[in-house]
């Protein structure tokens, strides 16, 4: 039996496999965010490998984090967990790849394209539509102006957009479109050419080539933060949005 609830753990032949296992829409709420941090407490401290794979089970890949855990009192306790796994994601000089087979919306958006690579199928869909629900997300200002340039950041980020794994691809958020019904066979190829390379020298050459962009990504993440708690969290809208998202309403924008 796994000793994590939300989560499967394989290490095979230097590559950790993690698969989300809260489905069908692997939503992240503050008990799922909390293993996830200890769970990857371990794996990054592991220099003996090469690559962390982020999988899923389920209709998507995640739909996000719990939208009710953005409410006042619990959202500084949301952030410091949420951020908690992109801070140690970036402490690692293993490879990170997301396997895409599904939705990846909000903060699943956000956890696949953090990763050094997506590995979509024809069916996944990338969107950050926090904002019509009143907020914005920290992790995606953050990382998608370096990924996909700052236009087509704003946009997504701006106005909520999903778009589909052929315009991923486009864009530059996803590294590799596969078939839905051979998407395993095409990850598992793609693992398999990495373990014909040297572990130490994988690492390197990952940690020599993202070395000034993983200062600058954790320096923007604490601005957003703070833009976050202090800023949009005093906007009667934020409240208003989140508000009419768990009572199923449409939000009554005050525009302040």
């Amino acid at each position: 039996m796994s000793q994590y609830e939300y989560f499967r753990l394989d290490i095979t032949d230097g590559i950790a496999s993690i698969t989300m296992d809260r489905p069908p829409y692997n939503v992240l709420n503050n008990p799922m965010m909390a293993e996830f941090n200890t769970l990857l407490k371990t794996v990054v401290s592991d220099s003996n490998l090469s690559t962390i794979v982020i999988g899923a089970v389920g209709k998507a890949f995640s739909a996000g984090v719990d939208v009710g855990n953005h409410v006042a009192d619990k959202v500084a306790d949301m952030l410091d967990l949420f951020h908690g796994i992109f801070r140690k994601l970036a402490s690692t000089d293993a490879l990170t790849i997301a396997a895409v087979n599904g939705a990846a919306l909000g903060g699943g958006c956000e956890l696949a394209c953090f990763c050094d690579i997506v590995l979509a199928s024809e069916k996944a869909k990338f969107g950050q539509p926090e904002v019509q629900v009143g907020v914005f997300p920290p992790v995606a200002a953050s990382i998608l102006p370096l990924q996909i340039g700052l236009r087509k950041a704003i946009e997504l980020n701006a106005l909520g957009q999903t778009i589909n794994a052929g315009e991923a691809l486009r864009i530059g958020l996803a590294s590799h479109v596969y078939p839905v019904d051979v998407f395993e066979e095409h990850v598992q190829a793609y693992l398999d050419n990495i373990r014909k390379l040297s572990r130490p020298v994988v690492r390197l050459a990952k940690k020599a080539t993202s070395l000034v962009a993983r200062g600058q990504i954790m320096a923007h993440l604490e601005q957003a933060e703070r833009l976050y708690l202090n800023e949009l969290m005093s906007l009667s809208d934020a409240h208003e949005g989140i508000a009419a998202f768990v009572e199923k309403r449409d939000p009554e924008w005050c525009h302040a």
